[in-house]
């Protein structure tokens, strides 16, 4: 771990189960051995407002459930435009970034009243201010295996490969189990293998771009 506490913020919409992930995370990094603390603060979820969950991880002792400004470590982001709006608060030059690409538009947006920004103008303008963000389509693969709200289980995969914490396939299913009924179990484990997948997927991408643009030598 490359802080104590290390911050993380899962945010997204009302929906996404957000809150089913980070009590998973919470719940696989205390079987680590490590001190987890969860705040959360909810919009209108019923209409798809923004939900966050804050989890400060420390390898001893307890710390506020709310994440001073501009101290966040990870932004998990559920919903590729509350990714920005959580960097404006929460970011600094160290933070990363793991987002969906998905947009979830609010009712404002479905109203014509205002307009969503297109997806690729938010990838470039993140990745302008955080260099090593990620984006995977984690609905799409999460629609793939018939259910969308698995979307939130690939993101944890995902960050499986992108975090220094210790996140493991154990510590996933044996907490994933005492969430889901057993039926769910298969499908959740198959979610959290999709995101890691993805991530190892996006390194070999990454690693043949800097061959080529080095001449083959890294």
């Amino acid at each position: 771990m490359t802080a104590d506490p290390y911050n993380i913020i899962i945010t997204g919409v009302g929906g996404q189960g957000n809150v089913l992930a980070s009590r998973v995370l919470g719940n696989m990094l205390v079987r680590q051995g490590y001190e987890v603390t969860i705040g959360e603060t909810f919009g209108a979820t019923q209409r798809g407002g923004s939900v966050m969950s804050h989890l400060r991880i420390a390898k001893e002792g307890v710390w506020s459930p709310q994440i001073p400004r501009s101290r966040a470590h990870m932004i998990v982001s559920l919903e590729p435009a509350e990714a920005v709006r959580v960097l404006k608060d929460y970011g600094n030059e160290d933070v990363r970034i793991l987002s969906n690409t998905r947009p979830v538009y609010p009712v404002s947006v479905i109203a014509g009243d205002v307009v969503y920004p297109p997806v690729e103008e938010i990838r470039s303008g993140v990745q302008a201010l955080v260099p090593g963000a990620r984006f995977i389509d984690a609905t799409e693969e999460a629609l793939k295996m018939g259910n969308p709200i698995l979307s939130n289980i690939i993101m944890l995969g995902a960050l499986s490969g992108f975090t220094p914490l210790p996140i493991r396939r154990s510590d996933f299913k044996a907490v994933i189990s005492r969430f889901t009924p057993g039926d769910a179990l298969d499908m959740n484990l198959r979610a959290f293998d999709k995101g890691r997948e993805l991530m190892k997927k996006g390194k070999s991408k990454s690693v043949k771009r800097k061959q080529k643009s080095h001449g083959g030598k890294i």
